[in-house]
């Protein structure tokens, strides 16, 4: 995939090093700004993943799409903020259209799993945060180097989500955190051991 940079003059430039990672987290924050704009129906049709008729287009986008919604700016925040921090230095590892199809089959295997154990509804990033923080690890551990950021992101977002399941005592969503995490340890070990075909 073709990365481009703008350009400002003849020294100053800005590069679209990230396309995935980026992209997502636009989609992201133009999904939560037409969300609220919408009063949350956007969200109900297309960005939160709950159990419906799968004879409806909705149900299908939903299984992935669940992952681009966010309840409210906080919400988006944390999510975004942290894959932003990670996804990068990964997407330059592993390249983006890999990256993007492993987010994609996390979200869906998470869309999934939920439509078949639960009964309400799911949205949010985390559990592809979750996937990307542990296949970053495992790859940055591989190459026997594992960043400092990486450390306290994980240490602050993981934290984070620890008092928040305590204090809502929200098993759905901690279900994707670990779903997340599981599907990335997988992703990683299967990229390990064929890393001489990354792109």
């Amino acid at each position: 995939m073709e990365v481009r940079a703008i350009s400002f003059g003849h020294t100053n430039r800005i590069n679209y090093n990230a396309p995935v990672i980026l992209g997502f987290s636009a989609i992201c924050f133009f999904v939560m700004i037409f969300n609220n704009f919408t009063g949350g129906w956007l969200n109900h049709e297309f960005f939160m993943v709950y159990r419906s008729s799968p004879t409806t287009i909705g149900f299908w986008i939903r299984l992935f799409g669940h992952s681009l919604g966010h309840i409210d700016w906080a919400h988006f925040s944390g999510n975004i903020l942290a894959i932003l921090m990670i996804g990068p230095a990964l997407e330059e590892r592993c390249g983006s259209l890999p990256l993007f199809l492993m987010m994609f089959a996390t979200a869906v295997i998470i869309g999934v799993l939920n439509l078949t154990f639960f009964s309400t509804s799911l949205l949010g990033a985390s559990g592809v945060v979750f996937m990307v923080m542990v296949l970053s690890a495992i790859v940055s551990y591989q190459q026997r180097s594992l960043p400092m950021t990486l450390i306290l992101v994980a240490v602050v977002y993981i934290g984070k989500e620890i008092v928040t399941g305590i204090l809502v005592e929200d098993n759905i969503s901690q279900f994707s955190h670990v779903v997340g995490g599981i599907v990335g340890a997988i992703f990683g070990l299967f990229l390990i051991k064929h890393q001489d075909h990354w792109y």
